[in-house]
């Protein structure tokens, strides 16, 4: 599959270049991401640009072509749909899985799917716009619940990430120690995660388990999900560290915006 990502982004930045025009890639994880930026500098030199309909999404497209060289410019086909229950009094709430579930039950494709973002009884899914029309027609159920499913007009900007701050102490700001303290993992496992390459500092694989985390650092770790580093406050008495993270647990809708 790694081999296959790497072949279609390079035929995509190929294209770009030889045609002078915008190619766009599908929704990548953060793997497949890593797998972009390890081979970026072997690409044609055509400008890359990412984006997945919000700021930090978790699920990016790249865009190869840069709008200044070829002098206009083309917007990401992502498209948002907000998906909410038809009679919310009777309604379930709802989970990334639900939705997800949902989706896929309609033999859609995963890289057509960017983040899902889920309130307690609504969602906002990310998609591509060649879907977008099928999932509003198709998509008429989430577990339980009767929805409708039509596009906005922007991204949800009343939407706030929820984040759950933690303090810990730990004995430097190296990534592998601080990720046994979130994750309650022994220091081996946590080398085990770095060599199966499933460590991502800032949206690029790492193998390096020493390298010193800054803060606003984001840390996303396959199977026991993603913190953001905040900064230390203080030291203790026998010299550890009191450090802060941030981990994003759901969404909720702003009121009296």
């Amino acid at each position: 599959m790694e081999d296959f990502i790497r072949h279609r982004l390079g035929d995509l930045a190929a294209q770009s270049e030889r045609t002078g025009s915008f190619t766009f890639s599908p929704f990548l994880n953060e793997a497949e991401l890593a797998d972009f930026y390890a081979m970026a500098a072997s690409l044609p030199r055509c400008g890359v640009t990412v984006w997945g309909g919000i700021p930090d999404a978790g699920r990016v497209m790249l865009r190869f072509g840069d709008a200044e060289q070829l002098g206009y410019e083309v917007p990401f086909p992502i498209v948002c749909l907000r998906i909410s229950p038809l009679q919310e009094k009777f309604a379930d709430s709802l989970t990334h899985r639900d939705v997800l579930g949902a989706v896929m039950h309609l033999g859609i494709e995963r890289d057509v799917i960017g983040d899902i973002l889920v309130t307690e009884k609504t969602a906002f899914l990310f998609c591509a716009e060649s879907v977008s029309d099928y999932l509003c027609r198709e998509l008429s159920r989430v577990r339980h619940t009767t929805v409708r499913c039509e596009p906005v007009t922007a991204a949800p900007e009343h939407l706030r990430a929820v984040y759950t701050e933690q303090t810990l102490q730990v004995a430097s700001l190296r990534i592998d120690g601080i990720i046994a303290k979130v994750c309650k993992l022994s220091r081996s496992d946590c080398l085990t995660l770095f060599r199966a390459k499933k460590v991502f500092l800032n949206g690029r694989c790492t193998e390096n388990s020493s390298v010193q985390l800054k803060e606003n650092d984001s840390v996303s770790v396959r199977g026991y999900g993603k913190f953001r580093f905040c900064g230390t406050d203080g030291t203790t008495r026998k010299g550890n560290l009191i450090i802060r993270t941030a981990h994003c647990t759901g969404y909720e809708e702003q009121t009296g915006t």
